[in-house]
């Protein structure tokens, strides 16, 4: 029987109820958060007069040991002790005595895995914003070695018109970008102390919450102690904060998986991050690019499933809450695996500047601009519209392009047409005329680039 909290029951627990309540199976991984939040909580017992400064002294010199054997992978975890809180309580206990029964003064299980869960996610939080940022200095510096490349922009998946490469990818830095906003404001609300709420209703003892926080480095402390406990929307934002990057990925997979085949053969996945087939020695799969698309929907399960465990739970704590725990840890652990597998797979990629500008050559892409060309001439726009789609439809029977149309057959459509209307619809021109802020132009990228640069130099989202 598990004498930790057992004292109510005269009978152990049933070996099938042992099985459905542990959890240390999976999160013994916030051992070292849980030893770090009970070393600031027994300083404070002890600094309170809660307990006698050698019997904090004890506990917390018992707790760093724990923290070393930990650290060092030589703890051994019982499932009959349930959880990481359960098992290291007893690690103590067999370390420094009785004096570790001590420990558990003033809190609950209920605060303790709430501060654990926090200062965990705040790490987290952390680390996929490094990882974001050194996504987006691969993107800036890709994007400037190629810099002059173009290729057709789609929308609906047809050509629609030429942008460049550079101005393409600087698509996916601004969508990182709002992902490092999203987990940076996120900060701020897991950044707060529930420690000293108890079970549910606060404690009696005379601690001082706010010096554990300042050890911890919480900036806040939890204004009501039922929600303290029971709260867990920081983290579902941050399982939907997961899923925005993961969508995000996914989508950019999408496009490289697309761009890498031989149909389009704008680019080659390099081989450090490509697969081969079983049976057809031709193959070079795009797999890390797949994988990260599948992902991307387990990612979204674990969002949806933090919603459901949380949409029919009264205040305040509920055992429910144990299985919060395995969604958050999945979606951090796949968010981080593909953020770094992204940075690392960009720089290798090839890319074939002559296919993009070959493919610029098919779908009419300068359409809108042989529109805009007769708008500049003082006709109506949705007249110019109609005049160029006739001339298309003209282009699509006869099997040849805009570009290829000689000046007679133009007028033919429209005598308001000139000469000058080649020069219109070069594609140099056309991504030379896109010249405001955000635009396509080479000048509009460029400072875009400067911009996207002095941001991760100054460190900001």
């Amino acid at each position: 029987m598990n004498k930790l909290w057992g004292g109510r029951f005269e009978t152990p627990p049933h070996a099938l109820m042992e099985a459905l309540g542990a959890s240390v199976g999976f999160d013994a991984r916030l051992a070292p958060w849980d030893i770090r939040a009970s070393i600031a909580h027994a300083r404070m017992l002890g600094d309170c007069g809660v307990i006698s400064a050698a019997e904090s002294g004890d506990i917390i010199g018992g707790l760093e040991a724990i923290l070393r054997e930990v650290d060092a992978g030589n703890a051994a975890w019982s499932p009959a002790l349930e959880d990481v809180h359960g098992n290291i309580e007893a690690m103590l206990v067999a370390r420094v005595g009785d004096t570790g029964k001590k420990l558990h003064t003033a809190r609950s299980r209920n605060d303790q895995i709430a501060t654990d869960m926090r200062l965990w996610t705040r790490d987290q939080v952390d680390a996929l914003g490094e990882l974001l940022e050194g996504l987006q200095t691969a993107i800036v510096d890709f994007a400037e070695a190629h810099e002059s490349a173009a290729l057709p922009g789609y929308t609906h998946l047809q050509p629609a018109q030429p942008v460049l490469l550079a101005h393409h990818l600087l698509a996916y830095f601004e969508m990182f970008k709002r992902d490092r906003e999203r987990f940076a404001e996120l900060r701020k609300r897991v950044n707060v102390m529930p420690l000293g709420s108890a079970a549910l209703a606060g404690t009696p003892h005379p601690i001082n919450r706010d010096q554990v926080a300042r050890e911890l480095g919480f900036e806040a402390l939890s204004a009501n102690s039922m929600d303290a406990v029971s709260d867990r929307d920081y983290l579902i934002e941050f399982c939907a904060a997961c899923a925005m990057v993961m969508m995000h990925l996914s989508r950019w997979s999408e496009e490289l998986i697309l761009w890498n085949s031989p149909a389009f053969g704008f680019i080659e996945i390099g081989d450090a991050f490509s697969t081969g087939s079983s049976i057809m020695p031709q193959k070079k799969n795009p797999d890390a690019a797949e994988l990260t698309r599948g992902k991307a929907g387990r990612v979204f399960a674990d969002l949806a499933a933090l919603l459901s465990l949380m949409k029919g739970l009264p205040l305040t704590y509920n055992r429910d809450l144990q299985e919060d725990k395995e969604p958050v840890f999945h979606a951090s652990d796949t968010t981080q695996l593909c953020l770094a597998v992204f940075a690392e797979m960009l720089p290798g990629i090839r890319v074939n500047a002559a296919r993009m500008e070959e493919a610029l050559s098919q779908g009419f892409m300068a359409a809108t601009d042989l529109a805009d060309y007769l708008a500049a001439k003082g006709m109506a726009f949705r007249e110019a519209h109609h005049i160029v789609g006739e001339i298309v439809r003209h282009c699509i029977a006869r099997r040849t392009t805009l570009e290829n149309l000689s000046i007679d057959t133009l007028k033919k459509f429209c005598a308001d047409i000139d000469e000058d209307v080649f020069d219109a619809l070069a594609t140099a021109t056309i991504l030379s005329r896109r010249n405001q802020p955000g635009g396509t132009a080479p000048e509009s990228v460029r400072q875009a680039l400067l911009a996207a640069r002095d941001m991760l130099r100054a460190k900001r989202p």
